[in-house]
């Protein structure tokens, strides 16, 4: 599966008709070039430069080291040679503790880096942080559910909104971040049923992991769904290249699967 060289950048509006459409949007972590224009041949919608690059990149135990000068690097390597994805990329650890810090690093991955959209972890303790971004013309996309910035105070990877609480909070915390000015959301590990209605509470475009069937869309990290993460992978994911005979059709095969609904 190819995209055609006319083929028109995928935006935020973009995004927002495929959610009102019915039309499932599929999305990849990458960290370098190559990877990222073999994603852009295969009809990924979404390129997300994530701070997973910590672990599967730099072989870290988690993303809290990861820095924003590794984010502008590999953001920067992405950007150079994408053209239709639409580009997002993490906000790292602390790099946005107040909202003119904030600002001022997601200029710089926007500016010097290419991104497109910048991504944040949390709910309501960051809703000023989100409404100071987006006033000032910085797309921001929200982050709830697990959050691997913050898995030492959750106490490791698990899943979360499992109570009632803890479900109405993150169902708040997602109208919260829309009314700031988020224009897409990440969902990551929440159950099924929590991730449908938290799609169907917000006008804005959800991109669930580990969330189930019922997103607007589906992300996984790039080595997991290539079978090469090193060490147990994530229960979620899948071996999109087991069974198929090169990169570029693994990559073919998930876009397929999230479109046609078989993944997950």
């Amino acid at each position: 599966m190819t995209s055609a060289p006319n083929e028109k950048p995928v935006t935020l509006t973009t995004l927002q008709c495929m959610k009102r459409d019915g039309v499932k949007i599929a999305c990849l972590t990458a960290y370098d070039a190559s990877f990222a224009k073999r994603l852009e041949e295969a009809g990924v919608d979404v390129v997300l430069v994530g701070d997973s690059l910590g672990m599967v990149v730099q072989g870290r135990e988690s993303t809290l080291p990861v820095g924003v000068s590794d984010m502008l690097y590999h953001m920067s390597c992405v950007a150079r040679v994408t053209r239709r994805m639409f580009r997002v990329v993490d906000m790292p650890f602390q790099s946005y503790a107040t909202p003119e810090q904030a600002l001022g690093n997601a200029a710089r991955l926007m500016s010097e880096g290419g991104a497109q959209m910048v991504k944040l972890e949390g709910g309501a303790v960051i809703v000023d942080t989100v409404a100071h971004l987006t006033r000032r013309g910085i797309p921001v996309c929200g982050h709830l559910g697990l959050l691997p910035q913050s898995v030492h105070k959750l106490g490791g990877y698990r899943v979360q909104g499992r109570d009632a609480d803890g479900a109405q909070q993150i169902i708040e915390d997602a109208r919260a971040l829309e009314a700031a000015g988020a224009g897409l959301l990440v969902l990551e590990c929440v159950p099924e049923v929590l991730a449908a209605e938290v799609t169907r509470s917000v006008s804005i475009p959800v991109i669930g992991i580990g969330a189930g069937p019922d997103c607007d869309g589906q992300v996984l990290v790039l080595y997991d769904m290539l079978g090469i993460t090193p060490g147990k992978r994530p229960s979620f994911s899948k071996d999109f290249l087991h069974g198929a005979d090169s990169v570029p059709a693994a990559l073919a095969a998930f876009v397929r699967a999230v479109k046609g609904g078989s993944f997950p």
